[in-house]
């Protein structure tokens, strides 16, 4: 399934893009986003895009934007995007973007663990190559305590069950290690009840979004990078940010509402930007999508 970026049009819009602006897309993914991005900024501007996947910046993505516009690119997490900013001598920017979804690519294709369809290694690491100390999630499922299972399973992904699975879990890996998607799936099935098992939604969706966010600390990233970023905004600038679920999107309100009562931004909105129906249709992943829009205050120094 080809990848498509939810929310482009609004993303564009939310960001106010004009011929010449400096704009990081602190999420490449497939470059969906920043190849639009790209062509609305043209040549006299300047893009800046991380991934903490380097597969996504291949020679022909790259060749193919350094032709749009200036095209800057770094194997990085967005939490670490005033570092790259330094490292380029860029000090201030004229907007952001941070989706914060996963590609179709990653989901499908990567191999280590980010979709239950699949029988793949339990990694669900966002680099290719987790050196020896990087945290996986088939450390945390084999040796993480039951209640902190249970607590991950709550407060990362709303897992009604989260304690029976976190049992289901404990007692399993007593037996042999958990380190394949099938088996850490086969578990969860056999702990939720029938109905829950067979209904419109997996049983592992929640658990495996939790063990993803665990490994990559998203949450812990996103609650760094929001304010970072906005001390970066030119005043004017714009940050849009799009998450896909409520324990996502409620971290990126809080976040930017301490910044708000701060007076560094304001939102452009009260209510965030939800795909139309024909999105929706057309990509039925971007059902849960929530867009929201902050700009910095004209009155705010950068830094």
């Amino acid at each position: 399934m080809a990848h498509r970026s939810v929310l482009l049009q609004e993303s564009l819009n939310a960001l106010a893009l004009e011929e010449g602006m400096t704009i990081l897309d602190g999420t490449f993914g497939a470059g969906g986003h920043s190849r639009a991005i790209a062509e609305r900024i043209g040549l006299t501007g300047t893009l800046i895009a991380l991934d903490r996947d380097r597969e996504v910046f291949s020679d022909a993505i790259c060749r193919e934007l350094g032709t749009l516009t200036r095209f800057i690119h770094a194997v990085s997490d967005f939490r670490h995007a005033g570092e790259v900013l330094d490292r380029e001598s860029i000090r201030e920017i004229d907007g952001a973007l941070l989706d914060l979804g996963l590609s179709s690519t990653q989901l499908e294709s990567s191999g280590r663990g980010f979709t239950f369809q699949k029988d793949e290694p339990l990694l669900m690491t966002f680099e290719k190559d987790p050196g020896d100390g990087t945290v996986t999630a088939m450390a945390i499922v084999n040796r993480w305590d039951e209640e902190d299972l249970t607590l991950i399973f709550r407060e990362f992904a709303e897992e009604r069950y989260a304690p029976r699975i976190a049992r289901a879990i404990a007692n399993a890996r007593d037996t042999r290690p958990i380190a394949t998607t099938t088996e850490l799936v086969d578990v969860i099935r056999s702990a939720v009840p029938a109905a829950y098992r067979n209904g419109k939604i997996h049983p592992a969706t929640r658990v495996f979004q939790a063990l993803r966010m665990a490994v990559n600390g998203e949450l812990n990233a996103v609650m760094d990078a929001i304010p970072a970023i906005a001390r970066r905004l030119r005043p004017g600038g714009r940050l849009a940010v799009i998450s896909f679920h409520s324990v996502e999107d409620r971290v990126v309100k809080r976040t930017a509402l301490a910044l708000v009562r701060d007076g560094l931004l304001e939102a452009i909105a009260k209510k965030p930007i939800a795909p139309t129906r024909e999105e929706v249709q057309e990509n039925p992943r971007a059902r849960s999508a929530k867009l929201r829009i902050y700009q910095k205050h004209l009155s705010t120094d950068t830094i």
